[in-house]
């Protein structure tokens, strides 16, 4: 490909030509068929059925409770608005961490029983062979490093981590360990800008930044949070591009309203 403008299908062959091209990359998560759609009606690159479905879907704390039945679940539906931007699952809490065999046999699931193109795990070095049975199987995986939800009660809370050396210098053994196991991208999640630099300059394959500042190749956002419809969240490196909380409300009440007052439906509303 020469430009931007001839990817019909974006493929872990197009995220690499976009990092080696400089052009950014843009995604986003998705947990039902009609946000899917808009997302895809409006150009995006990625589609990740995020685990943070449990949040701000669910309603859970955490990103824990969500199963592998509800991933391939709310993939199904997403999938069924996706043309062209790639689609990837997060593989949920304890479907890889037991052991390698289980991460291979859940990350084959997903595949063979959705229209995914790849999955995403959370974790560097301790993961490396996982990732390496899947991707050797054929099964893309995308990497997630940094501040890592799934491990929340190990960390004890959602702070910046890699600020200190040593934890800086782990999270970037992190990722050399993740590109050299196979996988074809990176997330890299609420670390310093400047590390997020030095990383993404040190791999050859793409980094996604959430929170980990401009330098990444490209960036993430969940979705709901970018709209302005959870309005009990907003950390500093989420930007709201709507405020659709306090439209949907608006909205609401001016129906509830109309139909109090006998204003809705109107003769022209009626059969």
């Amino acid at each position: 490909m020469s430009s931007e403008k001839e990817i019909k299908r974006v493929t872990t062959l197009t995220l690499s030509w976009l990092k080696k091209n400089g052009k950014k990359i843009s995604a986003l998560t998705a947990y039902d068929f009609i946000t899917a759609k808009l997302l895809e009606e409006a150009g995006i690159d990625i589609v990740l059925i995020g685990d943070s479905l449990s949040n701000v879907f669910q309603g859970n704390d955490t990103t824990l409770p969500v199963t592998m039945d509800e991933m391939i679940y709310h993939t199904k539906a997403v999938s069924k608005a996706i043309s062209r931007a790639m689609i990837v699952v997060d593989m949920p809490f304890m479907s890889y961490q037991l052991s390698v065999d289980e991460g291979f046999r859940n990350a084959g699931r997903i595949l063979k029983e959705t229209p995914a193109g790849a999955v995403k795990l959370e974790g560097g070095v301790r993961l490396a062979e996982t990732i390496r049975k899947i991707t050797d199987a054929g099964i893309p995986v995308m990497g997630h490093i940094g501040l890592t939800p799934q491990s929340i009660h190990k960390f004890g809370s959602y702070r910046e981590r890699g600020k200190d050396i040593d934890e800086a210098e782990e999270i970037l053994n992190d990722a050399k360990s993740v590109e050299q196991a196979g996988a074809f991208a990176l997330v890299l999640e609420k670390i310093p800008a400047d590390l997020a630099k030095k990383i993404t300059e040190s791999l050859k394959i793409p980094t996604i930044g959430i929170g980990a500042g401009v330098h990444c190749d490209g960036q993430i956002l969940v979705t709901p949070d970018m709209l302005g419809l959870n309005v009990d969240f907003h950390p500093r490196f989420v930007r709201h591009y709507a405020k659709l909380a306090d439209e949907i409300t608006n909205a609401v009440k001016n129906y509830i309203e109309d139909v109090k007052q006998k204003k809705f439906p109107s003769d022209d509303e009626s059969y």
